[in-house]
């Protein structure tokens, strides 16, 4: 092999070489210019995360809500490259209503070359609830045996919850509950201050004169509800209006 051969082979590789090399270079070059000249994901959830912190603190005390809460901007895909913003990006909340549970929030620049992006979330609070303690059966009347405060994300709860005890100690189960179960409005109704068969004092008023005379509940009967009475001295059928436990009351 001679000398001339020998140095032709190495140019020739020094070429390919530089073949593959400048183009990647040249790549990576681009990539960077673009990077710098884009406004990347990482500032879409930052600027989610100070919205999103400043938009549940402004909830919670506008709803005097007590309760912790945990923010996430979901991940977005890396390759997204918008137009570097030359002002501070605008962050609205675009669903739902109040910033609970999955959220979506609406991202904008409104600079000369504008757009538009909308960012998922999920915002978690978590505020103590009424949930059962045992298993209940329909129809329980409910006592502080039955009942606890426990935290649980409200986010979560679709049908709505309870706060305090008191909004469901000595009312009535609509339906069947498990151990841990959170207890919504639609689980619990008034119990009946008055059964169809009861004994009744029937009270009547006009003016400064009260008469009274014993009955008989001809239905059953929650606090503030007009129930046919029976009235045992005239044998008359009558509507009355339960004010407590074995109490109705006549309009005169």
């Amino acid at each position: 092999m001679n000398t001339e051969t020998t140095t032709n082979r190495h140019s020739l590789a020094k070429c390919r070489y530089w073949l593959a090399v400048v183009p990647a270079l040249l790549a990576l070059g681009y990539s960077a210019l673009a990077t710098a000249n884009a406004t990347r994901p990482e500032q879409l959830i930052g600027a989610g995360e100070v919205f999103l912190e400043q938009a549940v603190s402004d909830y919670l005390q506008r709803s005097n809500i007590a309760g912790r809460h945990e923010i996430q901007i979901n991940r977005l895909d890396p390759r997204l490259r918008l137009p570097l913003c030359p002002q501070p990006l605008t962050t609205t909340l675009e669903s739902p209503a109040e910033p609970i549970g999955r959220v979506t929030l609406r991202v904008r620049c409104d600079g000369d070359a504008p757009w538009t992006v909308f960012v998922p979330g999920q915002v978690r609070l978590y505020r103590e609830v009424v949930i059962a303690s045992r298993p209940l059966k329909r129809d329980n009347l409910l006592t502080d045996m039955d009942v606890v405060l426990a935290e649980r994300d409200v986010g979560l709860l679709n049908q709505g919850y309870l706060t305090a005890l008191k909004q469901a100690i000595g009312k009535k189960l609509t339906r069947p509950l498990l151990p841990d179960q959170v207890l919504a409005p639609i689980h619990v109704q008034a119990a009946e201050a008055i059964r169809k068969g009861d004994q009744v004092v029937i009270s009547a008023r006009s003016g400064g004169i009260s008469v009274r005379m014993p009955g008989e509940a001809l239905s059953d009967g929650t606090i503030g509800k007009q129930i046919s009475v029976r009235n045992q001295r005239s044998n008359r059928v009558i509507r009355a209006r339960v004010v407590g436990p074995g109490q109705v009351e006549v309009a005169m």
